[in-house]
């Protein structure tokens, strides 16, 4: 019972699997692991989330050529008053102002005018160091999530190959779990035979119908796992809810585990390459902060046409400079260069954490692949053993040499070597493949 509770436990913790049949109504699509992988990085939600992001960055790049491109403003304001020296400013501005004007009780008490003013306003900045600044940080951003897009795609494609890995192992506990359904369905015909014939007790008949009860409700839970296993590869890849995926590949150990020595992480992957762009734009908003407290200056140029119909009238036109300096802004600047080394610092912390953790995450595969190997090893001597043991016990029990405890163990045994084969070969495709992730290859 011990050893059934194991494999249970055993199947259930390592299976994320796929249905061996179709439904009726769904489309069966067979997928290799480069397949299932490259059509995630075409359909997948959050990659394209990513590529999203690269926009929007793209965009606020386009943003910041407003700190060299001049500003372009035409706006029309219509004006109604009777108000003295609005009246004769505006006369003036319209050219339309005569000596009968500057009569006293004319001037004092004026006719209600209008006044269409159209302005044309054009504004260069000349210079505005933290604007800069602030492109140079826009096009690190975009950088930075141009590398965490790249992330992301080798996120998605490790956990594909995870659930894919998953389906092939389900697939193959399922077969060997179907092949020891097959098996005891003899030995329970062959108990009943004999209770029949008195040769055998009846709790020994019902010893053999349990244990074929057991591995149908394991089937049923394999199955269940297979489906909710399906489910999820399915939105990885963005594929209709009636396909039904089938895994072409196998759980395949092949050449040398890496030694210890080789568990280095390399400085250009993605994450971390993304970090350090991190840290460069904390560096550059510290910049921008101290930038903020020179002064700015702009040129400008402005045309105006008043009059008391529309596009007509007085015409005047300027040219100026001007230079603002915010001398003290109760520092505020000052703060915000303390934020931004606080930022800085922060960037480097999580960078060098990222590294050390890669390099544990590293080690860590480089072991479970070794452990895995000498796993495969000792499962595949123990599946010859128990083999022949349970065959050895098979052919006594049918003369009833053979207790049906001994046939049970016998049995249970075999199964859970192929299981403990499917599951170690598993984990070493598994391991491979985090390594390959953690190393950023």
């Amino acid at each position: 019972m011990k050893v059934y509770k194991a494999l249970i436990g055993f199947c259930v913790a390592g299976s994320l699997t796929s249905p061996l049949q179709a439904k009726a109504g769904e489309t069966t699509m067979k997928l290799s692991l480069s397949d299932a992988i490259s059509m995630a990085r075409q359909n997948n939600s959050s990659i394209k989330a990513s590529h999203s992001r690269i926009d929007q960055a793209e965009a606020r790049i386009v943003q910041t050529r407003q700190s060299s491109l001049p500003k372009v403003t035409l706006s029309e304001t219509l004006m109604v008053t009777n108000d003295p020296g609005a009246a004769l400013v505006f006369k003036l501005q319209q050219k339309s102002l005569q000596n009968s004007d500057f009569d006293a009780p004319k001037m004092t008490n004026p006719n209600v005018i209008n006044d269409f003013n159209t302005s044309f306003q054009v504004m260069q900045p000349v210079y505005n160091a933290d604007a800069a600044i602030g492109r140079a940080i826009a096009i690190s951003a975009k950088k930075a999530e141009e590398h965490m897009a790249v992330r992301t795609e080798e996120t998605i494609g490790f956990q594909v190959s995870k659930v894919y890995y998953g389906l092939i192992l389900a697939r193959k506990n399922i077969d060997a779990v179907e092949q020891s359904i097959k098996t005891m369905q003899g030995h329970s015909n062959e108990a009943a035979k004999g209770f029949s014939a008195g040769l055998m007790t009846k709790s020994d008949k019902l010893s053999t119908e349990v244990r074929l009860s057991e591995l149908q409700e394991q089937k049923l839970l394999l199955h269940d796992a297979i489906k909710d296993a399906t489910d999820a590869l399915k939105v990885m890849l963005h594929l209709d809810a009636h396909v039904t995926i089938v895994p072409t590949g196998d759980l395949v150990v092949d050449g040398a585990v890496p030694g210890v020595e080789n568990k280095t992480v390399p400085e250009n992957r993605a994450d971390l390459k993304a970090l350090e762009t991190s840290r460069q734009i904390a560096g550059y908003q510290a910049d921008m902060a101290r930038a903020s407290r020179l002064p700015r200056v702009n040129a400008f140029l402005q045309t105006n046409l008043h009059s008391d119909n529309i596009f007509s009238g007085g015409s005047s036109w300027g040219v100026g400079m001007n230079v603002q300096w915010n001398i003290f802004d109760g520092q505020a600047s000052a703060g915000r260069i303390q934020e931004a080394k606080a930022q800085e610092r922060e960037a480097m912390y999580n960078y060098e954490n990222a590294r050390s953790s890669s390099i544990v995450e590293v080690d860590k595969s480089i072991r479970s692949m070794r452990t895995a190997k000498a796993r495969i090893a000792v499962a595949q001597k123990s599946i010859e053993e128990s083999k022949v043991s349970l065959d050895y016990i098979g052919s006594q029990y049918k003369t009833g040499m053979a207790m049906t405890f001994e046939l049970l163990m016998r049995e249970q045994a075999h199964t859970y070597a192929k299981m403990r084969l499917n599951q170690a070969k598993y984990d070493y495709c598994v391991a491979k493949s985090e390594l390959a992730y953690y190393r950023g290859n």
